[in-house]
Protein backbone atom coordinates (compact mmCIF):
# COMPACT_ATOMS: atom_id res chain seq x y z
CA UNK A 1 0.00 0.00 0.00
CA UNK A 2 1.71 3.08 -1.11
CA UNK A 3 1.16 6.20 1.70
CA UNK A 4 2.07 9.61 1.12
CA UNK A 5 3.96 11.66 3.07
CA UNK A 6 2.83 15.21 3.65
CA UNK A 7 5.45 17.60 2.82
CA UNK A 8 6.84 20.11 5.88
CA UNK A 9 8.83 23.15 5.62
CA UNK A 10 11.11 24.21 8.13
CA UNK A 11 12.62 27.96 7.89
CA UNK A 12 15.95 26.78 9.37
CA UNK A 13 16.67 25.29 6.21
CA UNK A 14 17.37 21.51 8.56
CA UNK A 15 15.21 18.78 7.59
CA UNK A 16 11.73 17.93 9.51
CA UNK A 17 10.66 14.74 10.46
CA UNK A 18 6.94 14.21 10.07
CA UNK A 19 4.92 12.39 13.01
CA UNK A 20 1.44 11.61 13.22
CA UNK A 21 -0.26 13.23 15.90
CA UNK A 22 -3.03 10.39 15.48
CA UNK A 23 -1.08 7.71 17.66
CA UNK A 24 2.40 7.99 20.00
CA UNK A 25 5.84 7.63 18.17
CA UNK A 26 6.43 4.65 20.61
CA UNK A 27 3.09 2.79 19.44
CA UNK A 28 3.97 2.61 15.68
CA UNK A 29 7.33 1.65 16.03
CA UNK A 30 6.74 -1.63 18.23
CA UNK A 31 6.43 -5.14 16.47
CA UNK A 32 4.88 -6.80 19.46
CA UNK A 33 2.02 -4.17 20.11
CA UNK A 34 2.77 -4.14 23.58
CA UNK A 35 3.04 -0.77 23.92
CA UNK A 36 -0.20 -0.40 21.73
CA UNK A 37 -2.38 -2.19 24.00
CA UNK A 38 -2.39 0.14 27.65
CA UNK A 39 -2.41 2.69 25.24
CA UNK A 40 -5.60 1.54 23.21
CA UNK A 41 -7.06 -0.39 26.37
CA UNK A 42 -6.75 2.65 28.62
CA UNK A 43 -8.68 5.06 25.60
CA UNK A 44 -11.89 2.73 26.07
CA UNK A 45 -11.22 0.06 23.66
CA UNK A 46 -12.37 -3.18 24.94
CA UNK A 47 -10.25 -6.28 24.75
CA UNK A 48 -12.24 -7.79 22.47
CA UNK A 49 -12.69 -4.47 19.82
CA UNK A 50 -8.53 -4.14 20.40
CA UNK A 51 -7.66 -6.40 17.47
CA UNK A 52 -10.20 -4.43 14.87
CA UNK A 53 -9.40 -0.95 16.08
CA UNK A 54 -5.00 -2.16 16.01
CA UNK A 55 -5.79 -3.86 12.34
CA UNK A 56 -7.61 -0.12 11.30
CA UNK A 57 -4.58 1.63 12.63
CA UNK A 58 -1.83 -0.10 11.76
CA UNK A 59 -2.71 -2.67 8.98
CA UNK A 60 -4.00 -6.32 8.53
CA UNK A 61 -0.56 -7.91 9.78
CA UNK A 62 -0.75 -6.39 12.98
CA UNK A 63 -0.09 -9.57 15.01
CA UNK A 64 -0.74 -10.39 19.13
CA UNK A 65 -3.84 -9.14 19.84
CA UNK A 66 -5.22 -12.45 21.58
CA UNK A 67 -7.25 -11.66 25.09
CA UNK A 68 -4.62 -13.65 27.18
CA UNK A 69 -1.77 -10.82 25.92
CA UNK A 70 -4.48 -8.37 27.56
CA UNK A 71 -5.05 -10.26 30.67
CA UNK A 72 -0.99 -10.99 31.20
CA UNK A 73 -0.72 -7.12 30.65
CA UNK A 74 -3.26 -6.26 33.69
CA UNK A 75 -1.60 -8.85 35.90
CA UNK A 76 1.97 -6.76 35.17
CA UNK A 77 -0.23 -3.74 36.13
CA UNK A 78 -1.04 -5.38 39.66
CA UNK A 79 2.52 -5.98 40.60
CA UNK A 80 3.45 -2.50 39.31
CA UNK A 81 0.91 -1.59 41.89
CA UNK A 82 1.78 -3.89 44.74
CA UNK A 83 5.33 -2.09 44.43
CA UNK A 84 4.43 1.26 44.56
CA UNK A 85 2.59 1.15 47.46
CA UNK A 86 5.17 0.32 49.44
CA UNK A 87 7.66 3.18 47.58
CA UNK A 88 9.15 5.48 51.17
CA UNK A 89 7.85 9.39 51.13
CA UNK A 90 10.37 10.49 53.29
CA UNK A 91 12.97 12.10 50.58
CA UNK A 92 10.78 15.02 49.37
CA UNK A 93 8.88 16.84 51.66
CA UNK A 94 5.54 17.52 50.69
CA UNK A 95 3.71 20.95 50.49
CA UNK A 96 0.12 20.85 49.45
CA UNK A 97 -1.61 17.39 48.98
CA UNK A 98 -5.20 17.63 47.29
CA UNK A 99 -8.02 14.31 48.53
CA UNK A 100 -10.86 13.38 46.93
CA UNK A 101 -13.26 9.84 46.83
CA UNK A 102 -14.18 9.23 43.28
CA UNK A 103 -17.26 6.74 42.53
CA UNK A 104 -15.39 4.92 39.27
CA UNK A 105 -19.26 3.55 38.17
CA UNK A 106 -18.91 0.24 38.91
CA UNK A 107 -21.53 -1.68 41.11
CA UNK A 108 -20.57 -3.82 44.75
CA UNK A 109 -22.97 -5.69 46.86
CA UNK A 110 -24.59 -2.78 48.37
CA UNK A 111 -23.18 0.46 46.50
CA UNK A 112 -21.09 2.08 43.99
CA UNK A 113 -17.37 1.44 44.62
CA UNK A 114 -15.42 4.29 45.53
CA UNK A 115 -11.87 4.79 45.33
CA UNK A 116 -9.79 7.16 47.89
CA UNK A 117 -7.09 9.19 45.88
CA UNK A 118 -4.33 11.64 47.59
CA UNK A 119 -2.28 13.84 45.28
CA UNK A 120 0.69 15.70 46.61
CA UNK A 121 3.22 18.26 45.65
CA UNK A 122 6.58 18.74 46.93
CA UNK A 123 9.31 21.63 46.93
CA UNK A 124 10.80 20.26 44.29
CA UNK A 125 7.67 20.72 41.69
CA UNK A 126 7.26 17.21 41.78
CA UNK A 127 3.40 16.13 41.55
CA UNK A 128 2.60 12.32 42.00
CA UNK A 129 -0.36 10.27 43.46
CA UNK A 130 0.20 9.54 46.83
CA UNK A 131 -2.49 7.25 47.58
CA UNK A 132 -5.20 5.18 45.35
CA UNK A 133 -7.02 2.83 47.75
CA UNK A 134 -10.47 1.46 47.91
CA UNK A 135 -12.38 2.48 50.88
CA UNK A 136 -15.78 5.02 51.89
CA UNK A 137 -15.33 8.19 51.19
CA UNK A 138 -17.52 9.63 54.14
CA UNK A 139 -15.75 7.07 56.38
CA UNK A 140 -13.11 8.82 58.93
CA UNK A 141 -12.36 5.07 59.35
CA UNK A 142 -11.03 4.68 55.89
CA UNK A 143 -9.33 7.88 55.48
CA UNK A 144 -7.75 7.46 59.05
CA UNK A 145 -6.09 4.28 57.81
CA UNK A 146 -4.78 5.78 54.54
CA UNK A 147 -3.23 8.71 56.33
CA UNK A 148 -1.75 6.29 58.90
CA UNK A 149 -0.47 4.49 56.35
CA UNK A 150 1.53 7.52 54.87
CA UNK A 151 2.50 8.29 57.78
CA UNK A 152 4.05 5.20 58.37
CA UNK A 153 6.05 5.50 54.76
CA UNK A 154 7.44 8.93 55.93
CA UNK A 155 5.55 11.28 54.66
CA UNK A 156 6.09 14.72 56.71
CA UNK A 157 2.93 17.25 57.89
CA UNK A 158 2.04 19.14 54.62
CA UNK A 159 1.22 22.69 54.49
CA UNK A 160 -2.05 22.26 53.35
CA UNK A 161 -4.48 20.40 52.53
CA UNK A 162 -7.54 20.68 49.79
CA UNK A 163 -10.91 18.32 48.93
CA UNK A 164 -14.56 18.94 49.44
CA UNK A 165 -16.18 19.77 52.88
CA UNK A 166 -18.38 16.31 52.75
CA UNK A 167 -15.59 13.69 53.13
CA UNK A 168 -14.35 12.07 56.38
CA UNK A 169 -11.08 13.09 55.26
CA UNK A 170 -11.17 16.48 57.71
CA UNK A 171 -12.35 13.95 60.56
CA UNK A 172 -9.29 11.92 60.26
CA UNK A 173 -6.36 14.66 59.20
CA UNK A 174 -7.27 16.23 62.41
CA UNK A 175 -6.31 13.47 64.26
CA UNK A 176 -3.12 12.35 61.73
CA UNK A 177 -2.19 15.79 60.77
CA UNK A 178 -3.07 17.84 63.47
CA UNK A 179 -1.06 21.07 62.00
CA UNK A 180 -1.89 20.96 58.31
CA UNK A 181 -4.27 23.71 57.16
CA UNK A 182 -7.53 22.89 55.18
CA UNK A 183 -8.59 24.39 52.23
CA UNK A 184 -12.39 23.55 51.04
CA UNK A 185 -13.31 23.06 47.03
CA UNK A 186 -14.81 26.60 45.65
CA UNK A 187 -16.03 24.66 43.24
CA UNK A 188 -17.40 22.10 45.02
CA UNK A 189 -18.94 24.66 47.62
CA UNK A 190 -20.20 26.74 45.02
CA UNK A 191 -22.73 24.17 43.73
CA UNK A 192 -23.56 23.13 47.45
CA UNK A 193 -24.45 26.97 48.17
CA UNK A 194 -26.27 27.20 44.65
CA UNK A 195 -28.63 23.92 45.01
CA UNK A 196 -29.98 26.01 48.00
CA UNK A 197 -31.19 28.94 45.96
CA UNK A 198 -34.03 29.75 43.27
CA UNK A 199 -33.03 28.65 39.83
CA UNK A 200 -33.57 32.38 39.11
CA UNK A 201 -31.51 33.58 41.70
CA UNK A 202 -28.55 31.20 41.05
CA UNK A 203 -26.82 32.99 38.20
CA UNK A 204 -26.53 36.60 40.34
CA UNK A 205 -25.44 34.20 43.63
CA UNK A 206 -22.99 32.14 41.39
CA UNK A 207 -21.84 35.83 40.14
CA UNK A 208 -21.60 36.95 43.71
CA UNK A 209 -19.66 33.63 44.54
CA UNK A 210 -16.82 34.08 42.40
CA UNK A 211 -16.29 37.32 43.76
CA UNK A 212 -15.01 36.22 46.99
CA UNK A 213 -12.33 33.92 46.00
CA UNK A 214 -11.36 36.04 43.13
CA UNK A 215 -10.72 38.95 45.39
CA UNK A 216 -7.10 40.53 44.85
CA UNK A 217 -6.89 40.02 48.80
CA UNK A 218 -8.11 38.39 51.67
CA UNK A 219 -9.12 41.19 53.28
CA UNK A 220 -11.17 42.55 49.86
CA UNK A 221 -12.61 38.71 49.95
CA UNK A 222 -13.74 39.13 53.37
CA UNK A 223 -15.83 42.12 52.00
CA UNK A 224 -17.56 40.35 49.73
CA UNK A 225 -18.20 37.43 51.83
CA UNK A 226 -20.00 39.67 54.20
CA UNK A 227 -22.04 40.91 51.40
CA UNK A 228 -23.26 37.73 50.44
CA UNK A 229 -24.48 36.79 53.65
CA UNK A 230 -26.41 40.13 54.32
CA UNK A 231 -27.86 39.64 50.59
CA UNK A 232 -29.06 36.41 50.96
CA UNK A 233 -29.39 35.19 54.50
CA UNK A 234 -33.67 37.06 54.96
CA UNK A 235 -34.31 34.44 52.08
CA UNK A 236 -31.74 31.78 52.11
CA UNK A 237 -30.86 30.62 55.43
CA UNK A 238 -29.83 27.49 54.09
CA UNK A 239 -27.46 28.73 51.29
CA UNK A 240 -26.04 31.18 53.69
CA UNK A 241 -25.50 28.73 56.15
CA UNK A 242 -24.03 26.08 53.95
CA UNK A 243 -21.17 28.99 53.01
CA UNK A 244 -20.37 30.56 55.99
CA UNK A 245 -19.56 27.48 58.49
CA UNK A 246 -16.96 26.87 56.34
CA UNK A 247 -15.97 30.06 55.87
CA UNK A 248 -12.12 30.24 57.74
CA UNK A 249 -11.39 27.00 55.63
CA UNK A 250 -12.83 28.80 52.00
CA UNK A 251 -10.34 31.61 52.70
CA UNK A 252 -7.27 29.74 54.19
CA UNK A 253 -5.34 30.07 50.51
CA UNK A 254 -5.46 33.52 50.89
CA UNK A 255 -2.57 33.11 53.05
CA UNK A 256 -0.38 31.41 50.89
CA UNK A 257 1.83 32.41 47.52
CA UNK A 258 -0.88 34.30 45.07
CA UNK A 259 0.91 32.84 42.26
CA UNK A 260 -0.50 29.18 43.60
CA UNK A 261 -4.24 30.73 44.58
CA UNK A 262 -5.33 28.80 41.35
CA UNK A 263 -4.47 25.63 42.15
CA UNK A 264 -5.21 25.41 45.74
CA UNK A 265 -8.17 26.76 46.12
CA UNK A 266 -10.17 23.56 44.27
CA UNK A 267 -9.87 19.97 43.81
CA UNK A 268 -9.13 20.03 40.18
CA UNK A 269 -5.88 18.57 40.43
CA UNK A 270 -7.33 15.08 41.20
CA UNK A 271 -10.29 15.81 38.86
CA UNK A 272 -8.53 14.96 35.30
CA UNK A 273 -7.67 11.89 35.17
CA UNK A 274 -10.75 10.38 36.35
CA UNK A 275 -12.91 11.46 33.70
CA UNK A 276 -10.85 9.21 31.59
CA UNK A 277 -11.52 6.03 34.26
CA UNK A 278 -15.59 6.90 34.12
CA UNK A 279 -15.58 7.41 30.26
CA UNK A 280 -13.68 3.34 30.21
CA UNK A 281 -15.81 1.81 32.58
CA UNK A 282 -18.80 3.62 30.89
CA UNK A 283 -18.02 2.57 27.72
CA UNK A 284 -16.77 -1.21 28.51
CA UNK A 285 -20.14 -1.23 30.39
CA UNK A 286 -18.49 -2.02 33.92
CA UNK A 287 -17.01 -5.31 32.50
CA UNK A 288 -13.73 -4.24 34.90
CA UNK A 289 -13.27 -5.85 38.22
CA UNK A 290 -12.53 -2.95 41.79
CA UNK A 291 -8.98 -4.66 41.10
CA UNK A 292 -8.64 -4.08 37.60
CA UNK A 293 -10.05 -0.46 38.14
CA UNK A 294 -7.10 0.16 41.06
CA UNK A 295 -4.91 -0.78 38.98
CA UNK A 296 -6.37 1.18 36.18
CA UNK A 297 -6.58 4.31 37.88
CA UNK A 298 -2.51 3.75 38.91
CA UNK A 299 -1.68 3.97 35.34
CA UNK A 300 -3.82 6.47 34.19
CA UNK A 301 -2.18 8.41 37.30
CA UNK A 302 1.28 7.60 36.13
CA UNK A 303 0.43 9.45 32.66
CA UNK A 304 -1.18 12.05 34.59
CA UNK A 305 2.49 12.24 36.42
CA UNK A 306 4.20 12.85 33.32
CA UNK A 307 1.78 15.33 31.32
CA UNK A 308 0.96 17.03 34.02
CA UNK A 309 1.30 20.87 34.19
CA UNK A 310 3.79 22.10 36.70
CA UNK A 311 2.14 24.37 39.38
CA UNK A 312 2.48 28.05 39.32
CA UNK A 313 5.18 29.93 40.41
CA UNK A 314 6.58 27.19 41.36
CA UNK A 315 10.03 28.43 43.05
CA UNK A 316 8.16 29.75 46.14
CA UNK A 317 7.24 26.30 46.63
CA UNK A 318 10.43 26.01 49.09
CA UNK A 319 9.60 29.22 50.79
CA UNK A 320 5.72 27.26 52.09
CA UNK A 321 7.38 24.30 53.16
CA UNK A 322 9.72 26.15 55.38
CA UNK A 323 6.74 28.44 56.93
CA UNK A 324 6.50 31.28 54.59
CA UNK A 325 2.91 31.68 53.75
CA UNK A 326 1.54 35.03 54.20
CA UNK A 327 0.79 37.10 51.24
CA UNK A 328 2.50 40.09 50.27
CA UNK A 329 0.89 42.86 47.64
CA UNK A 330 3.83 42.04 45.93
CA UNK A 331 2.76 38.79 44.97
CA UNK A 332 -0.82 39.25 43.54
CA UNK A 333 -1.54 37.70 40.91
CA UNK A 334 -2.11 40.18 38.10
Amino acid sequence: MSVRIPKVRSKTGQPVTFRSALVPPYVRRTKTLEAALPWLYLKGVSSGEMGAALKVLLGPDATGLSANTVSRLKRDWAKEYDGWRDVMLDEEPLVYIWADGVHSGLRGENDKLCVLVIVGVTARVHKRFLVIEDGERESTQSWREVLLNLKSWGMNAPALAIGDGTMGFWAALDEVYPTTRQQRCWQHKTMNVLNCLSKLSQPKAKAAIHNIWQAETKADAEKVFDLFLKTYEPKYPKATLCLQKDREELTAFFDFPAQHWQSIRTSNPTESAFATIRYRTKHSKGCLSFDGMLHMIFKLGQCAEQNGRKLRGFDTLAKVKDGIEATKPSQIAA
